[in-house]
């Protein structure tokens, strides 16, 4: 990937909402909700502090994660799409 975030911020792939549930109804594309896991495909350095040290960042390239439903912004990089969150807005490692 060409592109690399700054300071606490991490770029996403979305990964796909089902398409049925569990009982084996199909759901529709009107009614699917916005995907809130997807796999982390590139970390930034951390964030300074104000010490002027810089922060460790706990995320790494390849973990898949959660976030918040309306987290982060939504980019398209080489035809795909993206969104790009704050480490804080990361919820838990699956």
């Amino acid at each position: 990937m060409k592109v690399k975030p700054m300071e606490d911020r991490v770029i996403l792939k979305s990964m796909e909402a089902q398409e049925k549930t569990a009982g084996g109804i199909f759901i529709p594309d009107n009614a699917k909700e916005k995907p809130q896991k997807g796999e982390i495909v590139a970390v930034g350095p951390g964030k300074v502090n104000e010490k002027g040290e810089r922060n460790a960042m706990t995320l790494k390239v390849g973990d898949k994660v959660l976030y918040g439903k309306y987290s982060g912004t939504e980019v398209t990089i080489d035809g795909a799409e993206y969104l790009i969150v704050r480490e804080s807005d990361v919820l838990a490692v699956v």
